[in-house]
């Protein structure tokens, strides 16, 4: 039967559902915006601790502040034993996401805080979740590699300890600042699908940790968090520099998209991408295997010369294209590459759920309900008749 209703398909794109104060994304322009702070200066110029407290608390801290935060975060680190428990029992094979989701989820039984309805409360449960995705993630990839999780390292920054606690091995300055950079650049991009899916949660006033867990579900799928794996077994398919025409080629000819190239709202290239190309150039001289980032950076011309040819517009690089060859360089599985990018994301999730929940917007309904157009079979003005079983 012919639908009667014209049929409304927008996902939201284009529909402001709320004021923040927390982050915003200009695509004409190509800004990213922390509290106020562009992300180049901040991913120059400042720590992953200090661009979590900046999140948190609404503005960069004093000297003493920092160094205050950085020790509440390492207290924090640890994880219970009987969630490394759980670990033990998951296949070895599962996704490493889902792993994530589910530990998010296991951590709030051993926390008091999520029978408090209190800006306080929701701090201490986001800067838990914050010191303890890393963990999680490390201990994890050891235990399905039939290794020993490793206890947090208190000597080390965020960044630093979490490549300790993946591989064994301290980094050096230049490895733990650049994967600490990326961790600042990963942090916070606004009403991104993973941050709504977490303030819609936390709407209806659910805990941290369901709110957070809702934001790991969402950042999972391959077109928002698990793009930069998308982008590395790209690479990986290709295999060298000579055969990148031919795939981009092969590709749209096949009606095939290029991933870590296009935005659903950079209208110029992101900012993001700009910062860790060089960093994943650098890792490619280091490791003595430059091949990923000419590849990279070959494709990415490539790619934008094609779509303009056959398409006739435009389309731009990502923060996905570059980070997927750094974080190949920096030795982490492929599978990883998201549940870093929710290591990073967590400490925006963190700030947008207690703005969400304890920001003062008073003009905003209490929680997110939006409504649907009804496009069925049966939407005239009368109800379907009911038919019995014998009768139909």
């Amino acid at each position: 039967m012919e639908s009667c209703q014209p049929i409304l398909n927008t996902g939201l794109r284009g529909f402001k559902v709320a004021t923040t104060r927390v982050g915003d994304v200009d695509g004409t322009a190509g800004r990213l915006i922390y509290r106020g702070y562009l992300v180049q200066d901040l991913a120059k110029k400042t720590s992953f601790e200090e661009v979590v407290y900046l999140l948190l608390y609404e503005r960069l801290p004093q000297k003493t502040e920092l160094e205050n935060f950085k020790k509440e975060l390492l207290s924090e680190r640890s994880v219970p034993p009987e969630l490394i428990a759980a670990l033990e029992t998951i296949p070895k094979d599962a996704l490493s996401m889902d792993v994530l989701q589910a530990a998010t989820a296991l951590l709030a039984h051993y926390d008091p805080d999520t029978k408090e309805h209190s800006s306080e409360a929701a701090h201490r449960m986001g800067i838990k979740l914050i010191a303890k995705f890393p963990t999680i993630v490390a201990a994890w990839d050891r235990i399905r590699n039939n290794k020993k999780p490793l206890d947090p390292d208190p000597e080390l920054s965020h960044a630093a300890n979490f490549l300790y606690m993946l591989n064994g091995t301290i980094p050096d300055d230049e490895l733990a600042g650049f994967f600490d950079t990326c961790l600042v650049l990963h942090a916070e991009h606004s009403f991104n699908a993973s941050t709504f899916s977490a303030r819609q949660v936390a709407s209806t006033r659910a805990h941290m940790y369901s709110a957070v867990a809702a934001g790991v579900g969402s950042l999972s799928g391959e077109l928002h968090g698990g793009a930069n794996t998308r982008v590395m077994e790209m690479l990986l398919t290709i295999g060298s520099v000579d055969k990148v025409d031919a795939y981009v080629n092969n590709l749209l000819d096949t009606g095939g998209i290029i991933m870590g190239l296009g935005h659903a709202v950079y209208k110029i290239d992101d900012p993001r991408a700009h910062i860790l190309a060089p960093m994943s150039k650098i890792m490619g001289e280091r490791t003595g295997e430059p091949k990923w980032y000419e590849m990279s950076k070959i494709l990415e011309k490539k790619g934008k010369e094609a779509f303009k040819q056959r398409k006739g517009r435009d389309i731009f690089v990502n923060v996905d294209f570059y980070s997927a060859s750094l974080y190949y360089y920096m030795g982490i599985p492929i599978d990883l590459f998201t549940p870093i990018f929710a290591i990073a994301r967590v400490s925006g999730w963190a700030a947008h759920v207690i703005e969400e929940q304890f920001g003062g917007a008073s003009s905003k309904p209490v929680l997110y309900r939006p409504d649907s157009e009804y496009i069925g079979e049966y939407c005239g003005p009368e109800e379907c008749a009911f038919v019995p079983m014998d009768a139909r």
